[in-house]
């Protein structure tokens, strides 16, 4: 084979700096042509190097987004919203609990479902790996329970869990109108009793959401199995109610105060659905029903599976979002949509924050929440509305 000699600018250690004139301003992004993988790379490593394109590459801008960015500062308060199973899944252990205890999310918006689920874990209540490949008529018959390839059992778990939150639902300190993050706060205290019990540690997203203080909002309160104990226990003359306008106001009024004192505000979410909205809401709230100016949250990171061109909110990207003023126009290099399941990248962004970044004060808006609303309602009424 003849020798064929390649041209100099072939050869030299940066062909890149070739790159002249209008397409030097593209061609000057991170070279695509990582090292082999060894086996013995750190996953913030792997991250970093081998996630070049594609939805790799959005993980990547993901974990630099949340990491190096909103949680650098302080002060930043960040948002998290969870749609899907995950809770069943073990994401609430594996995943959110490290987040929460190190200072990483403030406040949270889930589905009734995870929070309900949740309860298994802080009762010890068994979960178990199966496969999506059964019959389902026979798991019926045998009282089993499937959430795609999560088997429980409907006696022993979903009955008991029930009869649990049952009695403490008819407790002296629920007999009163709340919103959901003082309901899901109680719960909360009565999750880190049944942990103490148990024996278990750092099961319950719940207990751990109440120890720091970190307010859970459900958006759809009655779509749960613990908005249908709610309702069974209405029938018994309880006095609990639970008012969603607490809800809305008090979601509000944490994302106004954080805008008012001049700090950032971030959304990491999970899925889309009702909890996504919810999050994002809050900033329509103030620009549009309050008529309190202000631009839209800072930071936005999505995970879903959803699609753009269906017209759901599933998929609506941060672009859409600043139509609604939901996100500041000046700040979506600050967005980044990873498409896939959060079963997957959940715990990969929640090891690169682990590992990257020293655990924040935690801000316990929780316990600020009558400050927080009380600050909201004087704007809005100096204002003349």
């Amino acid at each position: 084979m003849s020798s064929i000699q390649l041209p100099e600018a072939f050869v030299s250690k940066y062909p890149h700096k070739f790159a002249k004139g209008g397409k030097a301003r593209y061609l000057r992004g991170k070279r695509i042509l990582p090292k082999p993988i060894t086996g013995r790379e750190a996953i913030p490593d792997l991250i970093d190097r081998a996630f070049l394109a594609y939805n790799g590459a959005r993980l990547h801008e993901a974990c630099h987004l949340f990491t190096n960015r909103m949680l650098a500062d302080q002060e930043t308060t960040i948002g998290m919203s969870l749609a899907g199973a995950l809770t069943p899944a073990g994401l609430g252990a594996s995943s959110l609990i490290p987040l929460v205890k190190a200072g990483f999310v403030d406040w949270i918006v889930a589905t009734g479902a995870n929070l309900y689920h949740d309860l298994h874990h802080a009762m010890n209540l068994p979960l178990w790996k199966g496969t999506p490949h059964l019959r389902d008529v026979a798991l019926r018959k045998y009282g089993v329970v499937r959430i795609y390839d999560i088997l429980l059992d409907h006696t022993d778990v979903l009955m008991r869990t029930d009869e649990v939150l049952h009695r403490v639902l008819l407790q002296p300190e629920f007999q009163k109108e709340m919103g959901t993050a003082e309901l899901h706060y109680l719960l909360g205290k009565y999750c880190a009793e049944f942990e103490r019990q148990t024996g278990l540690k750092d099961a319950s997203l719940l207990a751990a959401a109440y120890r720091a203080g970190v307010p859970c909002f459900t958006s759809s309160p009655g779509d749960s199995s613990i908005g249908a104990s709610i309702a069974e226990v209405e029938l018994k003359d309880s006095r609990l109610r639970i008012n969603p306008s607490i809800d809305v106001n008090e979601s509000t009024a944490i994302v106004f105060d954080a805008q008012r004192r001049g700090k950032k505000t971030g959304a990491l979410m999970m899925g889309g659905g009702s909890p996504k909205n919810f999050l994002l809401q809050t900033e329509p709230q103030i620009q549009e029903v309050l008529r309190i100016k202000d631009a839209g949250h800072d930071f936005f990171i999505q995970f879903t599976d959803a699609r753009p061109d269906t017209g759901g909110l599933s998929g609506a990207t941060p672009a859409e979002a600043v139509s609604w003023g939901k996100v500041d126009p000046l700040k979506l290099p600050d967005a980044v949509v990873c498409y896939g399941d959060s079963t997957v990248y959940l715990p990969l962004l929640t090891h690169y924050a682990m590992a990257r970044r020293k655990p924040r004060k935690l801000k316990r808006l929780y316990d600020r929440r009558d400050q927080h609303l009380a600050l909201v309602r004087a704007t809005y009424l100096k204002n003349g509305s």
